[in-house]
């Protein structure tokens, strides 16, 4: 019997091996799918007592990287490896951020409080912010009223949920139907990115992040050229060139 029973037991634990190898791999880009109201989405959650976030605006020449490729390019050649990475707010058309942005304690811009077309200027808009082990999102004036001095944030807008509240100017029969991302954050210490499979309203993408993953705050990042990078589930999107880039790294 043990013959004939262990080709079964080889093709089993390498089964199992290959099933683990392909956990470890989405846990390390905290990344999978998931599914809500009937529309498809990849949602990736960072612990950032474990996940150091960073965002990339300008490389070491002080042009725009401009796409995952880029990025990940300069980081192999200074030995670090992309291991997630998505757009991370509006830019204009030299592909530099439009509102608030800050990059390793720096400010590149300042915020933006104007009025105007578009919906970055669909108030209210928001920061999303990393600081240390700390991050969250804030609606605009609330983030510059705390005097909040982070590593990393980004201003994008307009909010999709502001104190468990969906943005008053949603419809939840808007027919304005894009592909897009954004982010949330259901504590001190984790934001989540999420990213649609196909078009939702900003009514529906709201409600993912209020009444699935839990945020009782959330940005809207953009729509139509939403971007993510995930090699573990075989994602490098490559829809436009892009402005800030939020990225996990891993190594040396």
């Amino acid at each position: 019997m043990m013959p004939a029973n262990r080709p079964r037991r080889t093709v089993w634990f390498w089964a199992l091996a290959v099933v683990g190898l392909l956990a470890a791999g989405r846990a390390e880009a905290g990344c999978a799918p998931e599914r809500f109201e009937g529309a498809d989405y990849v949602v990736c959650r960072f612990d950032l007592r474990e996940d150091r976030l960073r965002l990339f605006s300008l490389d070491a020449a002080g042009e725009p990287y401009g796409s995952f490729g880029a990025l990940s390019a300069a980081l192999a050649g200074r030995g670090e490896r992309l291991v997630f990475a998505m757009n991370a707010g509006m830019y204009d058309e030299a592909l530099r951020p439009i509102g608030l942005y800050v990059e390793r304690g720096v400010m590149q811009h300042k915020a933006n409080r104007r009025d105007g077309p578009g919906n970055f200027h669909l108030k209210p808009n928001g920061v999303f912010f990393i600081d240390g082990d700390r991050g969250g999102v804030l609606e605009t004036e609330a983030f510059l009223d705390r005097r909040l001095k982070p590593q990393f944030a980004s201003q994008s807008g307009p909010m999709l949920v502001v104190d468990g509240a969906i943005h008053p100017k949603f419809s939840a029969t808007g027919t304005s139907l894009q592909r897009r991302n954004g982010v949330g954050a259901p504590d001190d210490h984790t934001l989540v990115f999420a990213i649609s499979e196909g078009f939702v309203n900003f009514h529906s993408f709201a409600r993912l992040f209020r009444d699935h993953l839990g945020c009782p705050d959330a940005l809207f990042l953009d729509g139509s050229i939403s971007s993510l990078y995930a090699p573990d589930l075989g994602r490098s999107d490559g829809f436009a060139p892009l402005g800030p880039i939020v990225a996990l790294v891993r190594g040396p």
